[in-house]
Parts: C-alpha cells; structure tokens; sequence
C-alpha cells in the first residue's frame, strides 16, 4: 500500500512546482506574496515515502516509477522512454532508489523524534546528490557533458529548495506517524 502511495505521490510531485509564502511582516505592505523554491516535489514525495512506508515501500515505490519512465511513459518532467538515459537528471532519479532506502532504513532505525526523521531525510537527499553527480561525472568521461556546469545546474541550484523540502517532509512525516501511532 505504500509503495502504491510512493508511486503516485513521485509522479504527481514530478509536476508540481515547490513554493513558499512570504514571511507574515510582508504581508501588510504586499499582500501574501507566493515564491518557487526552483524545485518539484518530486524529492519530497521519495523522502516522504521513506520516513511514512519505510526502506521496502520506498524502494519499490521509486522502481517502479523508474520502470514506468524508462518504459515510455511520461512520468518523468520531460517526457519518458529510454532516450531519457542520456538526460543529465538520470543519475538522479537513479538516486531515488538507493535514497528511498537509507530515508527509510534510518526513519524507523530509532523511536519516533523530529530530529531523526530530519537526519534521515538528509541522509535520502545526500545520497540522491552522490549518486546523481556520480553519473554526471560518468557521462562527462563517455558522452562529454560539461561536469561542473551540470553539477551547478542538477545539484548545487535546487539545493536550497531542496532542503526546505526536507523541512517540509520531516514535519508532514512527524505529524503523520503521530496521528497513526507508529
């Protein structure tokens, strides 16, 4: 039931543009003011699936939508099929299986905290990040991507948004573990 949760959350995350408020002192002069973090929720939802479904739902969760995408499908943001491995944000969602994993093995490693379930999305978004530049450097030695320039745009651009991602999934995970008692 998770994995299925994992899956949909993934795929509807990959479409839905992260943003956040301004801060409420704005808010009299401007109005509440609406700003895209530059990122999907696509990470939250594979960090969320690990702290809620934990390592195997996680994991089968974010195979599946691999094979969903690599089998022409239009899961992922741009598009789907096996053309898509010559894409640089490949290595990324590569990154989501392995990173679904240590997310999850860690958020249910120790008795439920914030702080934990913080440590344990970090973990899942490091882990994305190694292996996603992993294959960038890969793909600069076969295909001759420019490395750096592509580690600036996949990684060090979105990180931010990324990890007010991480805040946001380490709340919602919290509450949500709370209120169903595990």
């Amino acid at each position: 039931m998770w994995a299925l949760i994992g899956l949909l959350l993934t795929i509807a995350g990959t479409f839905i543009e992260a943003s956040t408020i301004a801060p409420p002192w704005d808010w009299d002069t401007q109005g509440i003011s609406i700003f895209s973090l530059g990122v999907t929720y696509q990470i939250g939802a594979v960090l969320l699936i690990g702290c809620l479904g934990g390592k195997n739902a996680g994991i089968l969760s974010q195979i599946a939508y691999l094979i969903l995408g690599l089998l022409w499908l239009p899961v992922f943001s741009q598009g789907g099929g096996l053309t898509y491995l010559r894409e640089p944000s490949i290595g990324y969602l590569f990154g989501f299986v392995p990173g679904a994993w240590v997310c999850g093995t860690l958020a249910f490693r120790k008795r439920l905290r914030l702080e934990y379930l913080a440590l344990s999305c970090l973990a899942g978004l490091l882990v994305i990040h190694l292996v996603g530049i992993s294959y960038l450097i890969v793909s600069h030695y076969f295909i001759g991507l420019p490395l750096l320039a592509q580690i600036v745009k996949y990684s060090w651009e979105p990180l931010l948004g990324h990890l007010v991602l991480v805040c946001e999934v380490t709340v919602l995970a919290f509450l949500l573990r709370t209120f169903l008692f595990y």
